[in-house]
Formats: C-alpha cells, sequence, structure tokens
C-alpha cells in the first residue's frame, strides 16, 4: 500500500495582537530544547524545520499507509507547534496568505538570502503557506507516468483546500490567491504531458540549465517528480485551515496517484489536456474555489463546483474502495462542501465582526482543533 506524508506550512502569529510574528527562530529552539522538533528513527519526514520567512514554520509527518494514523500526526504537529510558539508568546494559525498587512521576514540563510538577491521584490514579498502532499511511487517512469494522468484533477484539489482570500490587509476577490502569489515565480504551473522519465528528467535538466533557477530544488510545478524522495509531490493546495481537511487532500492524492499507475499498466493513454488549458482551470480554481463553477477535467467547460469534485471522488473511487479510504472520503467530502473552505470561513469571519485580527484569531483556533 502506497505511503503519504505531508509537509504543512504554518504562520506565527503573536498571541492577542494578530500580527504576524518573526519568531520561528525562537519557536525551533524552544521546540529541539523540549524534544518535540523531531520524532525519534530513522527515515524521511517527522520533524519541525524553518520556512522562507521567520514568520512561518513547518511541520513534516512520517510517511503512513493509514490515513488515519497521518491524520493524528498531523494533528500532533499543530499541536507541538502551537506548544512550543506558546511559551515565546506565540500562537499558530493554518492561514494560505496572511489576512492583515505584513512586512515579510526572510530567513538570511544562504540559500534563501540568494533567491532574495536573483528574485528581487518576488522573493522579498514571499509569505505564502501550502500543503504539500507525497505519495510513494515505486520508481522513476511510474512518476512521471502518474504526473501524466493526475495534472488534470489538480485544480479541483486546489479548489477543494482554498484557504487565502485576503493579502496585505484587503480582500483579493479569490478563494486561494497563494496561488497567485506561488505563479510570480518562473517555474511555477502545470506542465505538458512527458510520457518517460527520460523526457521529464531532459526538461528539468533544460530549466536548470538556463541559470534562472538556483537549482532544481526550485521547479515548483502544480505536481512533481521528488528531487529527495522516492515520490511524487503533489503542491498545488494551501494548508488547511482544519486539519481534517488536510488528511482528505492526502488522501485524495494518493487515490489519484494509485488510479493514474492503473492507468499507465494498462496501457490507457494520458488526458491530452493542454498545460494552457491547465493554467485557466487552475486560475478559475483559485478564484472561485468551491462557490462558483470550476472547469471540467475532460472537457474545459465550466460546472458548478459540486458536481466536479463529485466527479474526482468518481474517477479514484476504485481506488479508495481498494485502499479502505472510501469512507473516509465520502464523509469528509460532504462536510467540506456543506460548511465551505478556509476561505469561505475567513469571509464570513471578516462579515461578523469587521476585523482582519478576529480572522487571524479565529483560525488560531481551529488550528488548535476547535470548529
Amino acid at each position: 500500500m502506497r505511503t503519504v506524508g505531508i509537509e504543512e506550512e504554518l504562520f506565527l502569529v503573536e498571541a492577542g495582537s494578530g500580527r504576524a510574528l518573526g519568531a520561528a527562530g525562537q519557536v525551533l529552539a524552544q521546540a529541539r530544547a523540549a524534544g518535540t522538533d523531531r520524532l525519534p528513527g530513522e527515515g524521511p519526514g517527522g520533524e519541525m524545520v524553518h520556512e522562507m520567512s521567520e514568520q512561518q514554520v513547518e511541520a513534516d509527518t512520517r510517511p503512513h499507509a493509514s490515513m488515519t494514523r497521518l491524520e493524528t500526526e498531523l494533528r500532533a504537529w499543530r499541536a507541538a507547534t502551537a506548544e512550543a510558539a506558546r511559551a515565546v508568546g506565540a500562537a499558530v494559525a493554518a492561514l494560505g496568505t496572511y489576512p492583515a498587512a505584513v512586512q515579510p521576514q526572510i530567513v538570511p540563510s544562504p540559500r534563501y538570502t540568494a533567491m532574495v538577491e536573483r528574485f528581487g521584490i518576488v522573493g522579498r514579498q514571499h509569505l505564502s503557506s501550502g500543503c504539500h502532499v507525497h505519495v510513494a511511487v515505486t520508481d522513476a517512469e511510474e512518476a512521471v507516468a502518474v504526473l501524466d494522468r493526475v495534472r488534470v484533477w489538480l485544480p479541483v484539489l486546489l479548489a477543494l483546500t482554498a484557504n487565502s482570500p485576503f493579502w496585505q490587509g484587503e480582500d483579493t476577490g479569490y478563494a486561494s490567491y497563494r496561488h497567485l502569489v506561488m505563479h510570480r515565480w518562473p517555474s511555477t504551473g502545470p506542465i505538458e504531458t512527458q510520457g518517460s522519465a527520460a523526457a521529464y528528467e531532459a526538461l528539468i535538466a533544460q530549466m536548470v540549465a538556463t541559470g534562472v533557477l538556483l537549482d532544481r530544488g526550485m521547479i515548483y510545478f502544480d505536481a512533481r517528480a521528488s528531487h529527495r524522495f522516492p515520490t511524487v509531490e503533489i503542491r498545488i493546495a494551501d494548508v488547511c485551515l482544519h486539519a481534517a481537511d488536510g488528511a482528505l487532500v492526502a488522501t485524495l492524492c494518493r487515490a489519484l496517484v494509485e488510479t493514474a499507475a492503473q492507468q499507465w499498466a494498462a496501457g490507457e493513454p494520458a488526458p491530452p489536456i493542454p498545460g494552457v488549458v491547465l493554467r485557466l482551470a487552475a486560475w478559475q480554481a483559485a478564484r472561485e474555489g468551491l462557490d462558483g463553477v470550476l472547469l471540467d477535467p475532460v472537457t474545459a467547460a465550466p460546472r458548478p463546483a459540486p458536481e466536479v469534485v463529485a466527479d474526482l471522488v468518481e474517477h479514484v473511487r476504485p481506488a479508495l474502495r481498494g485502499l479502505g479510504d472510501e469512507d473516509l472520503v465520502d464523509e469528509r467530502v460532504a462536510t467540506v462542501l456543506r460548511r465551505g473552505t478556509g476561505a469561505r470561513r475567513q469571509r464570513e469571519v471578516l462579515r461578523r465582526t469587521g476585523s482582519l485580527t478576529a480572522v487571524v484569531d479565529d483560525a488560531v483556533q481551529v488550528t488548535a482543533g476547535a470548529d
């Protein structure tokens, strides 16, 4: 059974004020002192680390075959991060972008310094939090075959996880403005089908050889073959306000990978959707979330979001059933469609209170496990 791990980026906020707090170094030091920054044992994941900004930390789970255990660990990392933050007067919020005005404080590491020097305002202003899902694959050929076949469904995952409607104190009009922030970088978005591991590797080598990117680690496709682990890394999702939604997107990612691998093994071709059309589909998902229309992954025609989400679930249902995840996904998808995404909740809180500080405070409570 394929294992799944999650990398989750979280904002640090000043307790009580709603102000973004550049305290990542202190939080990580506190976690190290308490022994809560890393799970015992060997292997990837299971650690709390720096992100690009001092106003963020990243928590990475271990790979899991059980989605229940994955969710348990995801919640445990949120709790451990919140505990370490509390010790230095901070709190933790799972938000795709920071709602209020904020000046990013870039971590002064050699890599991040080089990124700011190379990319200027794009690097200086970058401040967003995503949910990256790693799904195990058997080899590079399977990884590329999977990428070729899951690409048309990735905008639906973005719509399900949209959690970034505000930017620098104003409503952007988007459910996931983080998606647009990420697209400032020159190596983001969908790619064309590659057909083989050799073709994919040639593309990556050509991109790095241009000198535009610092290195292979700056390949920021919506989904990519990981350069560190034997996984496909699906990167399109916002960090989810609710931990349960993070577990849902991880479960759907595994089912998408399993479905794609089975299609490839059976000789089924990848859907021939151009990358430019997929960019439109992802833009539409970022704009509307679940509160409007999405583009059909097969025809690119606009359709109500709940119908397209239902199509995704049906597309992967045989895999979900085989993996034992069918009931979990049916229940969780119904919940998200009923209560909405993090973007909808953020806007509802602002409408009710008139305060972006209240939006942040509410996110802190939900991140900690409140409804």
